[in-house]
């Protein structure tokens, strides 16, 4: 029973420690050499603060903006196949230093960035039909990484470049000021729960860290099918000076952007679908 007791969280045992005390004893007692080791570690539960120096730590420097959330997913032979014969030609490897897009594509043409793709399709749809325009494609989940390295390939796609990586850190440390036209970011998770909404991707400080990076005319280009976080969006967007809406709130979709899984799976559930399109001062 104390080997199980132990695996569980602090505030578990806590939990139990006090469960046990106010239903058999009443109060906690002193420590006493004749209880078992169970009843003696529920006593020490109790004497110990509830947050470890660790814990404290964590709640004075909250985590940093992450891009993504891990997932769990099985990659296919045929997209691990992709990543192996295709990433010298598509790939491009996360370094600590500012990358030369030009060099990369090997050409001088606007460049975008979009931050997670999904599994690729709607991402080589939008390039095919803007092919004067490169794509610099984010994203870390495996199987979409692969699926996108696939679809290019079968399509011979040449203007887009994967990278398999955290987007908040390419943005931080490999892209120059001033080096992009666009910024795709569409469908992001909408962490729905209230308490979860300081994981949303689209707030004021990661926003902060995109402008530098975008040239004077550029865009940011949002969707979700998300109302309230669709809210938001526009609240955050507005927020920025630099920053002039092209709609008198919610943009028409452009005709570059093609109906994804997400937009689709959102209107079988009646949800609307929001974009919203701010260009750079």
């Amino acid at each position: 029973m104390l080997a199980i007791y132990s695996e569980l969280t602090k505030p578990v045992q806590r939990w139990l420690a006090l469960l046990y005390y106010c239903t058999i004893r009443g109060s906690p007692p002193c420590p006493d050499l004749n209880l078992n080791p169970l009843k003696r570690h529920l006593i020490h539960t109790l004497q110990t603060p509830d947050m470890t120096q660790s814990d404290a730590q964590h709640e004075q420097h909250p985590r940093s903006i992450k891009s993504f959330v891990l997932r769990q997913g099985h990659m296919t032979p045929a997209q691990q196949r992709a990543i192996d014969e295709n990433w010298p030609r598509f790939g491009l490897d996360f370094q600590h230093a500012p990358v030369d897009l030009n060099a990369a594509f090997g050409r001088e043409a606007p460049k975008i960035l979009e931050i997670g793709f999904g599994m690729g399709t709607a991402t080589t749809e939008i390039a095919k039909r803007l092919p004067e325009k490169d794509f610099l494609a984010i994203d870390v989940h495996g199987p979409g990484v692969g699926n996108l390295c696939k679809l290019m390939a079968e399509q011979d796609i040449a203007n887009i470049r994967v990278m398999r990586h955290d987007a908040v850190e390419v943005v931080e440390t490999m892209l120059p000021d001033a080096c992009l036209s666009g910024i795709h970011i569409f469908f992001p998770d909408p962490w729905h729960k209230k308490r979860h909404h300081k994981r949303r991707l689209i707030q004021a400080p990661f926003v902060a860290k995109l402008l530098p990076k975008l040239k004077s005319s550029g865009y940011i280009h949002l969707a979700t099918d998300w109302e309230e976080y669709a809210v938001q969006m526009l609240e955050v967007l507005s927020s920025f000076p630099e920053l002039q809406n092209t709609a008198e709130a919610y943009a028409p979709t452009p005709a570059y952007r093609p109906e994804t899984k997400f937009e689709a799976r959102g209107k079988r559930l009646g949800h609307g679908v929001w974009d919203l399109v701010f260009e750079k001062r």
